[in-house]
């Protein structure tokens, strides 16, 4: 490596705290990372879109691995719902990554943009949601019943809902988290809470380990699309494997409503500034 390279990667030392920090309030609220990641390596470093997309899910994808290992070693995982989730999320997670290199960078740019909105809106609408008390419909009383005991010996039943539904939206998510970063962990960690009613922990748990599979696929065919940004990921990911040993702790015991309100707010901000950034150009 030479002087110059060197010099470039010195000059980002700043990106390992603030991978951290990201990461561990990723993965204490079942929030893809790369959402975070993708707009600080665009705005921030000046990557072109797919390139800071594919840092980011190849930062996301060490964080998360490390992530669903601490959450596994818990004993929190829905391993049941997880294969069925990821029968949709691999392929259309690849099929969103291929995509990402067949789009003008200025409209991936403006997609990202909007993904961020969309994503604060449903995180703040969640919240509120979150609060109602929902009953299954009657087509969803009686289903089988899933129990989990952690590692701490707390158990965890619930129902099983119906996994059409689930799996669509995975595959929806996993599109959107290959194309843009940003889908996949917020679809699914809101529809296994909202919808199917699992307990937080467990849902989060799930839907990172969903995340963090699909996510090597992606970041793979991002790899083998663009030349990685290494100088950026030296950086950010022993940051995020930092940030993973702190996360999974973290879960559960902040409010999850002030957190994930406080993240909606964080995702509005870079949404605008994404737009607005790539509109004055």
């Amino acid at each position: 490596m030479s002087i110059l390279d060197i010099n470039q990667v010195m000059h980002l030392w700043w990106v390992f705290p603030v991978s951290i920090m990201v990461a561990t309030i990723a993965l204490a609220s079942g929030i893809s990372g790369a959402l975070f990641f993708s707009p600080l390596f665009l705005l921030v470093i000046g990557l072109p879109p797919a390139q800071a997309i594919g840092a980011g899910l190849m930062t996301e994808a060490f964080g998360t691995s490390f992530g669903s290992f601490n959450y596994i070693r818990q004993r929190l995982v829905d391993f049941k719902t997880a294969r069925f989730l990821l029968i949709a999320a691999i392929p259309m997670g690849i099929f969103g990554a291929w995509l990402a290199y067949r789009i003008t960078p200025d409209i991936l740019q403006i997609v990202l943009g909007i993904m961020l909105i969309v994503l604060a809106v449903i995180t703040i609408r969640d919240t509120f949601i979150q609060k109602k008390p929902i009953d299954l419909p009657d087509r969803e009383k009686g289903r089988e019943m899933t129990t989990i005991k952690d590692s701490s010996g707390r158990v965890y039943s619930y129902q099983i809902c119906h996994r059409s539904i689930g799996v669509s939206l995975a595959g929806i998510g996993a599109l959107l988290n290959g194309l843009v970063s940003a889908g996949l962990a917020a679809i699914t960690t809101t529809q296994l809470i909202v919808r199917c009613r699992i307990p937080p922990r467990i849902a989060v748990a799930t839907a990172i380990f969903v995340l963090t599979v699909t996510d090597f696929f992606a970041a793979s065919v991002h790899a083998l699309n663009a030349t990685p940004a290494w100088n950026v990921v030296i950086w950010s990911i022993p940051g995020v494997i930092v940030g993973a040993q702190i996360g999974p702790r973290l879960s559960g015991k902040l409010p999850a409503h002030i957190a994930q309100r406080f993240i909606a707010g964080v995702f509005l901000a870079l949404g605008l500034l994404v737009i607005v950034l790539q509109s004055s150009n």
